[in-house]
């Protein structure tokens, strides 16, 4: 039981270093100002969950490469880490 719960984990792992990653190449790369003063428009402007939601586009991604090489469990820990970013958009969408 242990093995797939550091399965579930190391997906997990996975999916918030690829939010992390979708975070700063948008931030860095997509954004049409430097890095920080995106930061302070995302702040002044409270777009917080609009930018993680973006962010955790990257996901999809790691989630059907992990489903592509027959790693359930870790995808799996994908999925509950992107359920949990979406959870954490809601919450920052109504306060």
């Amino acid at each position: 039981m242990g093995a797939l719960k550091k399965e579930i984990f190391i997906g997990v792992f996975v999916a918030l270093f690829a939010t992390f990653g979708g975070l700063f190449l948008y931030l860095e790369y997509f954004s049409k100002f430097g890095f920080n003063e995106t930061l302070v428009m995302i702040q002044e402007g409270d777009l917080y969950g609009k930018v993680l939601s973006i962010a955790a586009i990257p996901n999809l991604f790691v989630f059907f490469i992990f489903i592509k090489k027959k790693q359930d469990q870790r995808a799996k820990g994908v999925l509950l880490a992107t359920i949990l970013i979406a959870f954490a958009t809601l919450i920052l969408k109504f306060v």
